[in-house]
């Protein structure tokens, strides 16, 4: 999955376009969603996040509603809790189980939905920043903006090496089912262990080498990243500019409702 996100910000039309425009596009439409007290910004947001995405960047519906599905129906337990447990207000409506009474009811409904609402809009913010950019692109922007160095680069290794390590677990993991590994529960558990532990030691050993590797290089404490230069054109701004009064208008306006 993350080799496909990566396919598609490199061959998508917008990686063409200014990373720091994108990364203030992402970071703005964040900020207001954490922000807002009324669930129809935050949508607004997510949905004008996603036309970017799909129809300004090229990428796949199908797949881009496949990897938005995860963190969606991740928040839905969530959400569900919520809604079960917290708020007052008239009770909605309400069911037993064992003996116990759980209600719904207007407030904790309405947290249920701004919560939803507001990991919608942030989720389809990053999206659009993983299927337009390249992840080595944002490294070189979050170094421009004088973010440490150590966290910039110690970013950049964890990266790389998530999906190193990964491709290894799924290499052993693969020679195990091959061996009946996972036949039954206990034998499961026997080869989860296992793995794990081999996964320990490459782990140990991949550091080991990068270490070695770094220094054989004369590594002295930083890593050196080169950043594209894309101007920002007119449409980009009068869009982008649109987009901000929009939604910072549509703020505006749910939270005087909001107040009412």
């Amino acid at each position: 999955m993350h080799r496909m996100m990566d396919d598609y910000a490199l061959l998508s039309p917008l990686r063409h376009k200014n990373n720091n425009l994108k990364m203030v596009i992402a970071a703005f439409g964040l900020l207001v969603g954490v922000s807002s007290v009324s669930p129809i910004p935050p949508l607004f947001i997510a949905l004008c996040m996603s036309f970017a995405t799909v129809y300004l960047g090229k990428t796949d519906k199908k797949a881009y509603l496949h990897i938005l599905g995860a963190p969606v129906g991740f928040s839905l337990t969530g959400v569900v809790i919520i809604a079960l447990f917290f708020g007052s207000g008239p009770e909605l409506f309400g069911f037993d189980v064992f003996g116990y009474r759980f209600t719904v009811n207007t407030e904790g409904l309405n947290m249920a939905f701004l919560v939803l609402a507001r990991t919608l809009g942030g989720m389809c913010c990053l999206f659009f920043l993983a299927f337009t950019t390249p992840m080595v692109e944002l490294f070189s922007v979050l170094k421009a903006w004088k973010l440490p160095d150590a966290f910039v680069e110690l970013s950049m290794l964890i990266y790389r090496y998530i999906f190193v390590f990964l491709d290894v677990a799924i290499s052993i993991k693969f020679a195990q089912s091959t061996r009946l590994g996972y036949k039954d529960m206990k034998t499961s558990f026997h080869s989860l262990a296992m793995l794990s532990s081999t996964l320990f030691i490459r782990a140990w050993e991949q550091g080991e080498k990068l270490f070695v590797s770094m220094n054989s290089r004369c590594y002295s404490g930083k890593l050196t990243l080169f950043e594209a230069r894309r101007p920002v054109k007119a449409p980009e701004l009068v869009l982008t500019a649109a987009y901000f009064i929009s939604v910072l208008t549509l703020l505006y306006l749910t939270k005087n409702i909001q107040m009412a």
